[in-house]
């Protein structure tokens, strides 16, 4: 161990070392009392309780609303040997998952993969990576040594355009780093093929967190009719006409995200098949549509990204659902998800609970689903289950 004299030092109020002592990575602004040491926004810090107990390793950022993250509870160097040795755990988890059927997955998911502020994700031979907070900012040299090292990527996409990184102090960047992925790069998922924007789509191009849910989606579209609202680029109408629907209608309020969504239709062989395309918002959409539907899914952004928004979200999630429930057709699926970690899988079902009750409809859960297993979450860190999602069968 270095002279620890390089460290910042963080020190906790009384009684608040248990969070950290229990494994969450998280120290919020109200849980310190001193920052000594502080050179730079990011620096590596060791934390004390306020009995100057030794409680773990992280970095330290006081202009951030979490000021420090825990990296490791006992004392070792915060280093590229540390930095491998984590990306190699992390991959160990995804051993099985690439394969010729499905070429994209995330290898590393920030907190769940004990990396706070880092994603890596995989699409094909390359990789899109994000850091999202100053103190795996300055760790970046040492992550891109162990990615050339472990993985070598034919190229390498920094989208590191997250909102987070203001709140962190830090401009916002997107860019190629090396290689040429092009326009669009393509990705096989469970044997369908997608095109990806990697420079402009959301996230880091493809929503991966739901391979799963679309493969699952897949046993209830045979003969149907479905609309597919927030379709973004199509994963779930590829997945619904590969199940065998009849008619696939996407809507979306992006131009763009609809003309990739068409395009990985035909890529799929599906370019024939009856649908629409509706560059709307889904709200107004669902007031003003006359025609009903056998199968629904129900994606949309966070509408809670803080705490103080979660009964505004409520409102919002039960309204979106009760529309739904007034297209879909009897013995329909209800697919409804939300991707807010302030949103509980309980407070998610009560929300749609209500949603069945004013409709006057019957519904059965015939599904509940929650991260993959390319997307890890801390157990210590409620804060990372962020993805939920509830099938409902709707029997009259």
């Amino acid at each position: 161990m270095k002279d620890t004299a390089t460290y910042a030092r963080v020190q906790l109020k009384p009684g608040r070392e248990k969070p950290i002592l229990n494994g969450n990575p998280w120290v919020f602004s109200g849980a310190v009392d001193r920052i000594d040491g502080l050179e730079i926004n990011g620096q590596t810090c060791e934390v004390f309780s306020s009995d100057h107990e030794f409680l773990g390793m992280g970095y330290v950022n006081p202009q951030s609303k979490i000021p420090c993250r825990i990296l490791s509870r006992k004392r070792e160097n915060i280093n590229r040997d540390f930095i491998e040795k984590r990306i190699r755990q992390a991959l160990s988890l995804r051993e099985g998952i690439l394969n010729d059927s499905t070429t994209a997955c995330r290898l590393i998911n920030s907190e769940g993969d004990f990396l706070p502020g880092l994603i890596i994700d995989r699409y094909g031979d390359g990789i899109v990576i994000q850091f999202l907070t100053s103190g795996m900012e300055l760790l970046r040299d040492d992550v891109f040594a162990c990615i050339d090292s472990i993985m070598k990527p034919s190229f390498i996409v920094e989208r590191s355009d997250s909102a987070t990184r203001h709140e962190e102090g830090l401009e916002t960047t997107c860019r190629i780093i090396s290689g040429t992925p092009g326009d669009t790069v393509e990705i096989r998922e469970n044997g369908l093929r997608f095109h990806v924007d990697l420079l402009n789509g959301q996230k880091t191009g493809f929503y991966l967190d739901q391979r799963d849910a679309r493969y699952l989606f897949m046993n209830f579209t045979s003969g149907k009719r479905v609309l597919n609202l927030f379709a973004y680029t199509g994963g779930f109408s590829v997945a619904a006409a590969a199940g065998g629907a009849v008619h696939v209608t996407s809507v979306d309020t992006s131009g763009p995200a609809l003309s990739l969504a068409r395009e990985n239709m035909a890529l799929n062989g599906y370019d024939s098949m009856p649908g629409d395309y509706c560059k709307d918002d889904v709200f107004h959409y669902l007031n003003t549509t006359d025609s009903t539907w056998d199968c629904i899914i129900v994606d949309p952004p966070a509408f809670a990204t803080k705490k103080a928004m979660v009964g505004k979200a409520a409102r919002g999630y039960k309204d979106l659902n009760l529309r739904a429930l007034r297209i879909i057709n009897t013995g329909g699926i209800l697919v409804t998800f939300s991707c807010s970690f302030h949103i509980s899988m309980t407070l998610l079902r009560q929300i749609i609970f209500a949603a069945v009750a004013d409709s006057g409809r019957q519904a059965q859960v015939i599904a509940q689903i929650n991260h993959q297993q390319d997307h890890p979450f801390n157990i210590c860190h409620i804060e990372g289950e962020y993805l939920k999602g509830i099938f409902l069968r709707i029997t009259e």
